[in-house]
């Protein structure tokens, strides 16, 4: 991996270690890739399915670029059809914070129910736990969370904290694992007014360690609970 990866086709030209990071992350998808990748490898098709409006080259494009600016590893497999599989390298994950602080930024000063040429993907939003949630270090413990997917299928995302670390995996299907401590399941609509500005979970369905899995989801909505109470105020 490069030290210091190549300057972008258009860089800012500004000797300020922000905007060196902005010719790196500052382009339209880039981030949201690193997001869609929190939770693991995936595939470019996999990719596409995540990321609403991307055409094919602008994918193939910004894939190619992040990986030469060290910001993601690919990996070929002889397989029929072809796989290629990307993956976060140390320099992306870096990034989970930024884009934790951005969401926050987001939940205070833009959120709203979806409007109606929103793509809801509940996932984008869980995704965002890595760099999103901050639990306590004495809160430990593992919690699925079973929400639909694009395209209706069910998702189940596995969320691991320990000593104020997160971390997430992502799988097809919404059937209980084994060895975790609280699940958190509901419709697509349930998460919705979970994540909304009202932020009700009365929809939501939390079986096992239920003060466990509102941390989680807290630190998830975290912003908008904030900004609610202080408009109730």
């Amino acid at each position: 991996m490069p030290a210091f990866p190549p300057p972008k086709r258009h860089p800012y030209d500004q000797w300020s270690p922000d905007t060196r990071a902005l010719d790196l992350v500052g382009d339209k998808w880039t981030l949201l890739i690193v997001r869609d990748l929190a939770a693991g490898p995936r595939r470019f098709v996999e990719l596409q399915r995540v990321l609403p409006g991307i055409s094919t080259e602008q994918l193939r494009s910004r894939l190619n670029r992040m990986v030469a600016d060290g910001l993601l590893t690919r990996q070929r497999y002889r397989e029929v059809p072809p796989r290629v599989d990307y993956e976060l390298t140390d320099r992306a994950k870096g990034l989970m914070p930024v884009l934790g602080a951005l969401a926050r930024w987001g939940y205070e000063w833009t959120w709203s129910a979806p409007r109606p040429s929103d793509d809801v993907d509940i996932g984008a939003i869980l995704r965002l736990a890595p760099g999103l949630v901050s639990p306590p270090h004495s809160v430990a413990g593992t919690v699925e969370l079973a929400a639909t997917g694009k395209g209706g299928a069910p998702r189940t995302y596995t969320v691991t904290m320990h000593h104020g670390v997160v971390s997430l995996t992502e799988r097809k299907g919404d059937e209980p694992g084994s060895g975790v401590d609280a699940r958190v399941s509901g419709s697509q609509q349930a998460w919705i007014e979970a994540f909304g500005p009202d932020h009700s979970r009365c929809s939501l369905e939390i079986e096992g360690d239920r003060r466990l899995a509102e941390t989680l989801l807290d630190g998830l909505a975290l912003a908008a609970l904030a900004r609610g109470a202080s408009q109730a105020a």
